[in-house]
C-alpha cells in the first residue's frame, strides 16, 4: 500500500509580519529643513534603521538641511550617525550637533559661531584715576603691565553686563555702564575663532578693591597719565590707541556708543548702541 501524500496546495499560507521601522521625531525649521533632537537612549542597532527610514521620507519630502542633536549620554550614537554621512557642526558642554545637507545643491546650511565677544573696561573715577590690574597668567603674565579689567562675554550675556560682571570678579569695584568706546576685530584666536573687542567705560559705584586671587596678581587706581605712560602701552598700537580714546573720554572730548534696551522682531530682549550726540 502505498502511502498517503499530503498536498501541500491545501495548507493556509501563513504570511510573514511586515516590520514596521518608526521615524525620529523631528521639526520643521524655518529653511525648509528639520531638526532632530534625541532624547532617549537607544542602542545604535535600533537608532540606524530609525534614521535610516527618516532620511528617505524627507529626501522624498524634498527637505534640505537635517539637524541632529546628540546629548552626551548618547555618545554611543555618534558614530553610527556618523557612518550615514553625518558632519560635525558644533559641540557645546552636553551635546553634539550633527548635520547632513540632502539635495544636489550647494550645501547653504549656516557654518558655527565664527567670533566670541570681549571685553575691556574703561573705569575711572573723579580723580581722573583708572582702575588697573595685573594678571596671574595668560600672555601678561611676569610683564608687569597695568590693563584694564577684560574678559569674554558668556553665551546669552549682553555686553553691557559682560563688562561689569567682569569688573566685579576681578577688582570687586561695583560699577554701572556708560558707553562702548571703541571696538576692534581680530582673528584666528582662541580655537581658530575671531573676535569682537569692545571697550566700554563704566562709572564706579565703590572704591575699595579687593583683588580675585585666582586671576589677579595686582589691582589699583592709577593716574590716567601714569596709565599711558607705561611703555607696553606707546609700543602697542592698539593699546596706544584705546588709551588715546579713554583719554580724550575723560576730558569730555569724545562721545562713544551708549546702550538703549530694546526688542529685537522675534520678541527677544536686546540693546542698540549708538551716539546719542548724533540724532
Amino acid at each position: 500500500m502505498s502511502s498517503p501524500i499530503t498536498s501541500t496546495s491545501s495548507l493556509p499560507i501563513r504570511e510573514q509580519p511586515i516590520q514596521q521601522v518608526g521615524l525620529l521625531k523631528a521639526v520643521e525649521d524655518s529653511y525648509g529643513g528639520v531638526k532632530v533632537d534625541v532624547e532617549e537612549p537607544m542602542d545604535s542597532d535600533v537608532y540606524v534603521p530609525l534614521l535610516r527610514a527618516s532620511m528617505s521620507q524627507w529626501r522624498h519630502q524634498g527637505v534640505k538641511g537635517v539637524w541632529i542633536k546628540l546629548p552626551i549620554k548618547l555618545a554611543n550614537l555618534v558614530e553610527p550617525t556618523v557612518k550615514e554621512g553625518f558632519r560635525y557642526h558644533h559641540a557645546e558642554s552636553d551635546y553634539l550637533m550633527l548635520v547632513y545637507w540632502i539635495p544636489e545643491t550647494p550645501d547653504t546650511l549656516p557654518a558655527n559661531a565664527s567670533h566670541t565677544v570681549g571685553i575691556g573696561a574703561f573705569v575711572i573715577n573723579d580723580n581722573r584715576e583708572v582702575l588697573v590690574v595685573q594678571e596671574k597668567n595668560g600672555a601678561f603674565r611676569d610683564k608687569d603691565v597695568w590693563k584694564f579689567p577684560t574678559g569674554v562675554a558668556n553665551q546669552g550675556e549682553d555686553i553691557c553686563t559682560a563688562a561689569i560682571r567682569e569688573v566685579k570678579e576681578e577688582t570687586d569695584i561695583d560699577t554701572e555702564f556708560v558707553e562702548i568706546l571703541a571696538f576692534s576685530q581680530t582673528h584666528m584666536n582662541f580655537c581658530g575663532k575671531s573676535d569682537l573687542f569692545f571697550v566700554c567705560m563704566l562709572r564706579p559705584l565703590s572704591f575699595d578693591i579687593s583683588k580675585q586671587d585666582s586671576e589677579i596678581k595686582a589691582a589699583q587706581w592709577m593716574p590716567t597719565e601714569e596709565y599711558m605712560a607705561q611703555p607696553y602701552i606707546n609700543k602697542h598700537e592698539s593699546f596706544k590707541n584705546v588709551a588715546k580714546i579713554c583719554s580724550s573720554k575723560s576730558r569730555n572730548h569724545y562721545s562713544g556708543l551708549c546702550s538703549v534696551p530694546t526688542m529685537s522682531s522675534s520678541g527677544k530682549k536686546s540693546y542698540t548702541y549708538f551716539n546719542k550726540l548724533q540724532l
